[in-house]
């Protein structure tokens, strides 16, 4: 059956009841636990502590890479319309393993974005997902975007007419014949769905979810946070119908599905709010309406009945007017960065408060002065496996603090120490450096922290003492105060933390050695940083992240409009790109002999992509062609003496400054013709970004907390347990890692 209508996205389309029914096999019953519940959030009405909910076998219909993430169709049998169900699922690229591989990561944010009248599940991914996922990409969250209506059944009751029936179900559970059997779209979406998606795939888990929606999207948006406050974190509406009892699309869809207009009070957004007592548990609901939108005119929105209410009800509405805008997705695509960063940000907040009250938790107290047991990766020896074994960790002594690492993330630092290539490297050791750990004790006359702190280790201390001269000067960020001891592995005091089960001591590394599940640190080590981030995000901040970033920012102070190359695309390359564009430079030129990395380059900001492997000249000779005297800055990430080389000479002439960031193989030297530094280059290296430790990363935490520094598109592993290590490292070696951070 086919009915012609008047869409709500502004253009005549068809719909077609498909007489296609797919089958799928019922793989039987999922028994779902609640997951969460504190007074401090409040209870969460988990779809999954409803009730036991039947749940079929999924089938990835299709999937397509958006940006550096991935959009997926779905299918399922739904018990709740008894048909098969449909639904589009953007997965940012640190999540896409949760869909594709079955590997349940992290729990991941999600938006649920309901759509409008006549719309089934891909009108939104087609005409607003380039913006919208690329948005999602940034703020680390996932976008689910289900069916209106059931469909794909000859049995579903249908009507000639755009407004009930198929591509129409109101978001609601129909009472009435011939609907109630199939059109429970309100179960589907508030319990089915998330139930799916939470034991599936990891997403939306502990009701870390937010809801948009247009036109009768936006009702059910706003509807359903409404009558579920605890089950949503944030709700937004572009062009809601604000009052469906009062207009004409209501009055037919609530007669027709519950029997009467009044039983539609109870999805009826304006109606919800006005018997609202108490708070709804939202600090804001953001609504975004055209007013050149004709269903305004006609009085089927009637935004300004849902803002009345809402000021009885004491909660706040942001209603943006929009001049000159209509009801089609043009408008949505205009504004929807707008409402995914809404999201994002209120789900970033909803789960650093669940972090932060699970670390509360933790109760150090019968540990406190006495040695702890636990698990480490011990290197033995230069290019050998890393071995498990049971290590005994002091207490720590005055100036020092005992940490709980809770997550490391690889760095090829640790890898070229392993590899036997470090002058400084000693056997056995502990490696690691790169980490995020909560304080477990301190040693006598440590103030700067204290248990239950989280703090990241910091291979590049900070004393900040009035008699140290490089920590007052602004020129260096290299404290000296305790470099003698951290190169010999041992601890200030010329002793060791570490005894292996025989009572032999075991090196520390980079004065951090963060691959065991407890470690002590020189308090001047240590970064205090905001409970907000999670652990295994801010870890990133401890090393390589953070020297990308400081390199543009601090060694080379990179202006607005300059012209930058990268050599070395690898987790350093990346943020060295992306610290570049947020300086504002206009020309990016990413090499690597890698093509497989030009996207990431891409999407962080490069302009321009060189493969110099496949280049008949030296890369700088044609990087010089490119750009006619060179760029202004160049940075080597690589490690390569000849890399370094080709980064100097395709510096621009007169003023180009090239930046020594990778750390070279034990004995090799540098070299140029000292006719590049004559013609006015310079030639300069840098150590952790020329980042001031502890004064300087809690304010990069603090940015990555408030959006403006995004990282999870660094982290494409993850681990479980610091037994997986060596896998971790594996996953290094293999080419496609920028960072795999284990948990432990």
């Amino acid at each position: 059956m086919k009915k012609k209508a008047r869409c709500e996205d502004g253009c005549v389309a068809q719909q077609i009841q498909s007489s296609t029914i797919l089958f799928i096999i019922f793989i039987g019953q999922y028994n779902i636990l609640v997951p969460y519940s504190s007074s401090h959030l409040g209870h969460c009405s988990s779809s999954s502590n409803l009730h036991s909910i039947n749940m079929a076998n999924y089938t990835i219909l299709s999937h397509n890479r958006v940006g550096a993430g991935t959009y997926f169709r779905i299918s399922h049998q739904s018990s709740s319309t008894k048909t098969p169900m449909t639904f589009g699922l953007f997965v940012p690229s640190r999540f896409v393993g949760n869909v594709e591989g079955g590997e349940k990561k992290d729990n991941v944010p999600v938006m649920y974005w309901l759509s409008g009248l006549t719309c089934d599940d891909t009108n939104f991914a087609q005409k607003a997902g380039g913006k919208a996922f690329i948005a999602a990409e940034k703020e680390g969250i996932a976008i689910v975007m289900p069916d209106t209506s059931p469909r794909g059944d000859p049995s579903i009751p249908n009507v000639d007419s755009y407004d009930l029936g198929i591509g129409a179900g109101f978001y609601v559970n129909a009472t009435q014949e011939p609907y109630s059997t199939h059109y429970h779209m309100y179960s589907y979406v508030t319990e089915e769905l998330p139930a799916l998606l939470e034991s599936e795939f990891s997403i939306g888990k502990d009701c870390l979810r937010s809801i948009s929606g247009h036109s009768m999207g936006g009702h059910g948006a706003i509807t359903i946070a409404l009558k579920n406050s605890s089950s949503w974190v944030s709700v937004s509406a572009f062009s809601p119908i604000c009052n469906p009892t009062a207009c004409p699309w209501g009055d037919k869809a609530f007669k027709a599905y519950l029997g009467s207009v009044e039983a539609g009070r109870a999805h009826d957004a304006t109606c919800l709010l006005a018997e609202k007592t108490g708070s709804t548990g939202y600090d804001d609901i953001l609504i975004d309406q055209g007013n050149s939108d004709e269903f305004l005119a006609q009085k089927q929105l009637l935004p300004e009945n849902l803002v009345e209410a809402a000021k009885k009800a004491g909660q706040k509405v942001t209603l943006n007017m929009r001049d000159g805008f209509d009801h089609s997705y043009y408008f949505i695509a205009t504004f929807i960065e707008n409402h995914v960063a809404f999201h994002g940000q209120r789900l970033r907040k909803r789960q650093s408060e669940m972090l932060m009250l699970a670390s509360s938790s933790y109760d150090f107290s019968s540990t406190t002065g006495k040695p702890i047991q636990c698990n480490a990766m011990v290197a033995r020896g230069p290019k050998q496996p890393l071995t498990l074994e049971t290590i005994t960790v002091d207490p720590p002594k005055a100036g020092e603090v005992r940490v709980k690492v809770m997550a490391n993330a690889l760095c090829h630092t640790d890898v070229y120490t392993l590899d036997g290539h470090d002058p400084e490297g000693l056997f056995p050791c502990i490696l690691g450096h790169e980490a995020g750990c909560i304080v477990e004790s301190v040693g006598d006359g440590v103030l700067s922290v204290k248990p239950g702190d989280h703090v990241i280790p910091c291979y590049t201390p900070q004393c900040a003492l009035p008699s140290c001269i490089f920590c007052q000067s602004p020129k260096t960020n290299l404290c000296p105060q305790i470099r003698g001891t951290q190169g010999q592995g041992i601890m200030p005091d010329g002793t060791v933390r570490f005894h292996d089960k025989d009572g032999k001591p075991i090196y520390h590394f980079m004065g951090c050695s963060t691959m065991a599940e407890y470690t002590v640190l020189a308090e001047i080590s240590c970064a205090k940083i905001s409970k907000e981030l999670p652990l295994e995000k801010a870890c990133l901040f401890g090393c390589g992240v953070s020297t990308g970033l400081g390199a543009v920012w601090n060694t080379c102070k990179v202006e607005t409009g300059s012209s930058v190359a990268v050599f070395g695309l690898g987790a350093v390359g990346l943020a060295v790109i992306q610290g570049a564009k947020m300086a504002g430079a206009s020309q990016i030129i990413a090499v690597d002999i890698n093509p497989e990395k030009f996207a990431s380059a891409v999407e962080l900001g490069a302009t321009e992509v060189v493969d110099s492997s496949k280049l008949d000249k030296p890369v700088q000779a044609h990087i010089v062609e490119m750009t006619k005297w060179g760029v202004d800055y160049t940075f080597d990430c690589t490690g390569n003496v000849s890399v370094m080389r080709a980064a100097l000479e395709c510096a621009h002439r007169g003023w180009g400054t090239s930046c020594v960031i990778g750390v070279a193989a034990s004995g090799h030297e540098i070299s140029t013709r000292p006719f590049q530094l004559v013609t006015g280059r310079t030639w300069k290296g840098t150590a952790f970004g020329g980042f001031k430790s502890r004064r300087d990363v809690p304010q990069l935490v603090q940015k990555c907390i408030d959006g403006t520094l995004p990282v999870d598109h660094f982290i494409t592993h993850t681990f479980d347990g610091v037994q997986h290590t060596n896998a971790a490292i594996d996953a290094l070696h293999g080419g496609k890692c920028l960072r795999a951070v284990v948990r432990y």
